[in-house]
């Protein structure tokens, strides 16, 4: 039977050729974007394309190439930063490499995909905590400040571990 393997290590082989197209590597750029920008960076910016400049026939193939242009997909209202930030951004990327392989950053204007937050769980309520709220709310008459305070006590009282909870 095979030792199960992290999904880590698949990722390249499953994705390798569609980032090939792309001039990546590797995965790792799109992974590691905001270990190598950082969280505030990769926030507002992603990774599209790295664009290699052609071999000419005569190069030798031993030959480093030359450093290729990255292009930044940006938000808007980002780009006057990244764009002051992008020799920053390129120290980065080629110390996350170990050689100069970017030279430049284009950036492109767009939205930028983020993950979606986790949903919340709706707080589980005992019957006799309920039965609390309800009695501790009885004095409010306005109804909408009463429906709040629900809302709140179920919060509280849902998320809190028997240990901590003082009953009302």
């Amino acid at each position: 039977m095979r030792k199960p393997r992290p999904l880590a290590d698949l990722l390249d082989t499953c994705l390798g050729p569609s980032l090939a197209a792309q001039g990546f590597a590797a995965s790792d750029i799109l992974v590691a974007w905001p270990e190598i920008v950082g969280a505030r960076l990769s926030e507002f910016t992603q990774p599209v394309k790295i664009q290699w400049k052609r071999r000419s026939p005569g190069d030798a193939p031993e030959k480093r190439p030359e450093p290729a242009t990255l292009i930044v997909r940006v938000e808007s209202a980002f780009a006057l930063e990244m764009q002051h930030l992008a020799p920053i951004v390129i120290e980065r990327v080629n110390s996350h490499y170990g050689w100069r392989c970017v030279g430049r950053i284009v950036l492109k204007q767009g939205p930028v995909r983020r993950a979606e937050p986790p949903r919340r769980v709706a707080p589980q309520v005992t019957p006799e905590d309920a039965k609390a709220i309800e009695a501790a709310l009885e004095p409010i008459v306005e109804e909408p400040l009463r429906n709040a305070l629900a809302r709140l006590g179920m919060a509280v009282v849902g998320t809190s571990t028997k240990g901590e909870r003082t009953k009302p």
